[in-house]
């Protein structure tokens, strides 16, 4: 860096608008080249009967996918560490000691 040059630093935050569209997943699929991470997030319903016995031959259940995200291989040590943080957060939280085993999700 030149000494005509200065290192701005700043955080990113985002732009949250309450009426953007949400995607809902419930099954990632991982994928990896040496530069980046692929995460194609599918939404997996209740299988059918039909679904059973077609599974049944092929082993294969198909999921539409709601989206795909490549990040830089960069990005992957500092995502593992947040989600990390917040599965032990959510592990240690009150929320978690409260909840009833029969009662189900809370939403």
């Amino acid at each position: 860096m030149s000494s005509q040059e200065k290192q701005i630093n700043f955080t990113i935050l985002p732009d949250e608008n309450p009426d953007a569209p949400r995607t809902y997943a419930n099954f990632c699929a991982i994928a990896h080249t040496p530069f980046d991470v692929t995460l194609t997030f599918c939404e997996v319903m209740p299988l059918s009967k039909k679904d059973v016995e077609d599974a049944k031959s092929d082993r294969v259940v198909h999921a539409p996918v709601r989206a795909t995200v490549v990040l830089p291989m960069q990005f992957v040590p500092n995502l593992i560490a947040t989600l990390q943080e917040h599965a032990r957060a959510l592990a240690d939280s009150p929320a978690k000691e409260n909840q009833s085993p029969d009662k189900g999700p809370v939403h």
